[in-house]
């Protein structure tokens, strides 16, 4: 057991009409941007920016749609002095995100999608997220199927991180996302909420991105809406357990469950 709690705050800012919580909020630049304030104010280290909505049943928008999305946003936010990071999976929107001043590209696919993304992060100072998937968005929640969900989780992590190394991407760039949610039964999503430490064997950085997903519900019937109380149990749950990045839509209420947990814990 991990008795330290050193754990940073990523901030959900998503762009798309059809996000599963969200969707339709933050569509226009004021909105988004004072969004973004808000969740500084309340504590975000790490603006997390996406304009494609990856939800069970979604379907991929265009890189120009993405990129029409996302850029407005991001160089309002960058305005800010924010560490920013861009949740895509397209080369040319990280370049683009990248050159406007985005620290970390967030991507489900863990450079599978786009054969582009590899070299745009290893010729950046960027950190990137290499997501676990099962699947695609469209597709992945289709009856998924693991003998065990920590051992192939694990054999993708390594083979993708010795994919990205040998790209030119730096060790010390690489954090690690399991992909709750993401092509996996409720039973898998508890199982790696469980067992989330076995990961900190590989070396590199832990984010979770639990926040008001479908397995809170599948435990407790709550609705998207109703399960802020859930989405902060996780988050405790795995700040004890060692990870590192807790992606979040509600901020201030998660600072403040983690500010209380870091005094008695």
């Amino acid at each position: 057991m991990v008795n330290t709690i050193a754990v940073r705050i990523m901030g959900i800012l998503n762009l798309t009409p059809d996000s599963f919580y969200d969707g339709g909020r933050y569509r226009d630049t004021g909105t988004a941007l004072a969004r973004a304030e808000k969740m500084l104010e309340e504590g975000a280290d790490i603006i997390d920016i996406g304009g494609e909505s990856t939800r069970p049943g979604s379907e991929p928008v265009s890189p120009q749609e993405e990129l029409d999305r996302v850029m407005p946003v991001l160089e309002a936010v960058c305005g800010l002095g924010a560490r920013v990071s861009v949740d895509t999976s397209k080369a040319v929107v990280a370049e683009a995100a990248l050159r406007c001043g985005a620290a970390i590209i967030n991507d489900i696919s863990a450079l599978r999608f786009d054969p582009g993304m590899a070299k745009v992060v290893a010729g950046s100072k960027a950190q990137i997220v290499l997501m676990h998937m099962k699947g695609l968005p469209r597709t992945m929640q289709d009856a998924p199927l693991y003998i065990d969900v920590l051992q192939e989780i694990g054999d993708f992590f390594r083979e993708r991180i010795a994919y990205a190394e040998n790209a030119g991407i730096r060790k010390e760039a690489i954090i690690l996302d399991p992909g709750i949610g993401f092509g996996k039964r409720s039973k898998d999503n508890i199982t790696i909420l469980k067992k989330i430490e076995l990961f900190l064997d590989l070396g590199y950085p832990l984010m979770i991105g639990a926040s008001r997903k479908r397995v809170i519900g599948d435990i407790s019937g709550a609705s998207a809406a109703e399960r802020l109380p859930g989405s902060l149990a996780l988050a405790c749950l795995a700040a004890i357990r060692g990870v590192h990045v807790l992606r979040v839509h509600d901020v201030a209420e998660t600072v403040q469950a983690i500010k209380v947990l870091k005094q008695v814990w």
